[in-house]
């Protein structure tokens, strides 16, 4: 058996059964962070939430997608009905993509590559076709005009992150994520995670994230009360299901980015604790919860707010953030805490 393994048949195997485990966990995932995102906007609320489906309603999301599946698949007559099926596919694809090059620990992860940060960007910025594809097919103005803005929306934060992270791979002297976390190991614990030298990005780059995936109060794009659910107006049954799905799944890929970049992925917080995947799941949950509790609390932006704040405040924030820890790193202030390139 271990021979059949070293082949090329074998391999291809292992390939494709470690590709269903990422699969089947962020599918799972999916489902608790769905029920997770419903019950915590209810209790803000003062309202049960979820309750009745299953053990504490935990079965209500797979009720919820069962429904979605039978439903009939409606497209409007004047539809490109090609691309206004690919669109949703599209969408959940590049989603699904991204997890290939996330370690949950120094050997779990699909493809462990020496760019991988690169991979990330690339893929999560044509997720950004998806979106414009559904708006344009539906031959429609309110989908258009909520693809429209979300292309805006979705680029303009697209320039934040990437500038926050330049900041990280300064740091680390590195793109690959096992890298970045290896060099928040240390003695101190918590206190040697890069949160605390990139203090002030931590906060930029997560509400970048919250407008860089369509999450309220950036949820624009399907702004109920101004484009009646925007690009995704005219879509129902699994198309709309895979769009939805496709946006829980970015938003958790960010949780997976703030843990990986700013709080050490899966090194233990405590020095005496073992590290393990199970850190890292933890984290993941904790900046989900706290997109949850935005999304709960935080009225929603005007677009021009939106933009504004994308580019005339992010944006020099975070350009100017890239020359200071260039600077710090190359002389080496604080200590060497923004170059770490020997722990990389």
């Amino acid at each position: 058996m271990s021979e059949f393994f070293s082949t090329g048949a074998g391999i291809a195997v292992i390939l494709v059964a470690q590709s269903l485990a990422l699969v089947g966990f962020v599918m799972i995932s999916l489902l608790f962070l769905v029920y997770g995102d419903r019950k915590i906007w209810a209790a803000v609320q003062m309202r049960r939430g979820p309750n009745v489906v299953g053990v504490f309603g935990l079965l209500q999301t797979v009720a919820d997608a069962l429904k979605y599946v039978v439903k009939e698949i409606v497209i409007p007559a004047g539809a490109d009905r090609p691309v206004f099926l690919l669109a949703p596919l599209v969408s959940f694809v590049l989603a699904m993509l991204a997890w290939a090059v996330i370690p949950f620990n120094s050997t779990w992860v699909l493809a462990d590559i020496n760019v991988a940060i690169l991979f990330v960007f690339a893929v999560s910025s044509l997720e950004v076709y998806g979106v414009i594809m559904g708006g344009w097919a539906s031959n429609s103005k309110y989908p258009f005009l909520g693809s429209l803005r979300s292309a805006a929306q979705m680029i303009s934060y697209e320039v934040s992150l990437g500038l926050i992270i330049i900041g990280v791979i300064i740091s680390t002297g590195s793109m690959n994520f096992g890298a970045i976390v290896a060099a928040q190991e240390g003695g101190a614990g918590f206190f040697n995670w890069y949160w605390l030298p990139h203090f002030p990005m931590v906060f930029l780059f997560f509400i970048s994230a919250l407008a860089e995936t369509n999450r309220p109060p950036f949820d624009l794009p399907e702004a109920e009360s101004e484009l009646v659910a925007g690009y995704q107006v005219e879509y129902s049954s699994t198309p709309f299901l895979l769009f939805m799905a496709g946006e829980y799944i970015a938003i958790f890929l960010m949780c997976a980015l703030m843990s990986l970049l700013f709080f050490g992925g899966w090194l233990s917080p405590i020095p005496f604790l073992p590290d393990s995947p199970l850190w890292m799941v933890a984290k993941m949950a904790f900046f989900f919860f706290l997109f949850a509790m935005v999304k709960a609390i935080v009225p929603r932006y005007r677009y021009d707010q939106l933009m504004r704040i994308g580019w005339k405040v992010f944006l020099p924030l975070s350009l100017g953030w890239v020359v200071f820890v260039a600077f710090a790193a190359k002389f080496g202030w604080f200590w060497g805490a923004f170059a770490r390139w020997g722990g990389a």
